[in-house]
């Protein structure tokens, strides 16, 4: 072969070779990723949303160009999610996100090959959804939110804060969790209160139409100050729940820091939006093979205590000075 041959030759080849390399390269560049989010209510909860878009952004996916999101909101109506989980099912979309710990349950009803991520689940072994935090097992994985240890610490944020607090109402949302996770909630309450020497008044409202008479039934039991036992539909009404509490005149602690945002007393939990951030990661190693049964459970390690001043004003308490010092944020 001479020397003009062989060149020719070689550029055959090397174009032959070139083919599958640039289909391949086309291949990749099309594969857009489509993610289902499931969400108890999309209007009271955008920030939590855009803290999700902000994480998948942060990892290089841009909606439009490489992602798409279909969204699927039950309006505040928990039992219409079975039917949005197999709308986001039919789609074939590659991982759904359950946004919503009520949510999380359908979606895993309604697929077992599906790879799930929940952003904020309380007790994800408790509530059946999981092996274990260490190796979910499953097609689902996600973030906890350690609610049940919470309720305690809750309880004495709340007595430091107003110390002389003697009866404590507690509202809790029954069908919210698995029955464990709630029955160890509750526990963590009794327990606190009775080291702390204060009585409770549990109270429990299953919707948004039951809240009015809650806080009906807890002035009526002399409640002296409020706990929030964390729920999903408590956090999308934690506006109502706020005024409620002001019109009642009942200095309230909440496990997230958007009740205090809204003009809420205090909370003491996790930063909620700060998993939805990192339930992007999750999201994320799925696209890339990762598989949700080896993707151990994320749990909080940093909880915050947030105070809103202006409303301990309006309530005409004057908190400690040792607390007000404690606090990760103050709210003028």
């Amino acid at each position: 072969m001479d020397h003009v041959q062989r060149r020719d030759f070689l550029i055959a080849a090397g174009a032959l070779l070139a083919v599958p390399l640039a289909a391949e390269a086309q291949q990749a560049a099309k594969k857009v990723a489509r993610i289902g989010y499931l969400s108890l209510n999309l209007a009271a909860n955008p920030q939590l949303q855009e803290s999700f878009l902000q994480g998948l952004r942060d990892l290089g996916y841009v909606e439009g160009r490489n992602l798409v999101i279909e969204y699927r909101d039950a309006e505040g109506k928990s039992d219409r999610f079975p039917a949005l989980a197999a709308e986001l099912i039919a789609l074939k979309v590659d991982v759904l996100v359950a946004a919503n710990s009520l949510a999380v349950l359908p979606a895993k009803q309604a697929t077992k090959t599906i790879p799930i991520v929940f952003t904020a689940v309380p007790d994800p072994v408790g509530s059946g959804l999981v092996t274990s935090l260490a190796r979910p097992g499953g097609n689902v994985t996600g973030l906890s939110g350690l609610a049940a240890k919470l309720v305690g610490k809750c309880l004495e944020q709340l007595k430091r804060a107003v110390p002389g607090v003697s009866r404590v109402g507690v509202l809790w949302h029954p069908g919210a969790f698995g029955e464990r996770t709630e029955q160890e909630m509750l526990k963590e309450a009794e327990v606190a209160a009775r080291a702390l020497g204060v009585q409770l008044r549990v109270v429990e409202a299953r919707g948004p139409a039951d809240l009015d008479r809650a806080f009906s039934d807890m002035i009526s039991a002399r409640a002296g100050a409020l706990t929030v036992l964390t729920s999903g539909m408590f956090f999308t009404e934690r506006t109502r729940l706020v005024a409620l509490a002001a019109k009642n005149r009942l200095p309230a602690v909440y496990p997230w820091r958007e009740a205090v945002d809204a003009g809420g007393l205090m909370s003491y939990g996790a930063n909620i939006a700060a998993m939805y951030l990192r339930a992007a990661t999750y999201v994320d190693k799925i696209l890339k093979g990762a598989k949700p049964a080896d993707l151990p459970v994320e749990q909080p390690t940093k909880f915050e205590l947030v105070i809103n001043l202006k409303t301990a004003k309006d309530l005409g308490l004057t908190i400690p000075q040792s607390v007000l010092a404690r606090a990760d944020y103050l709210i003028q």
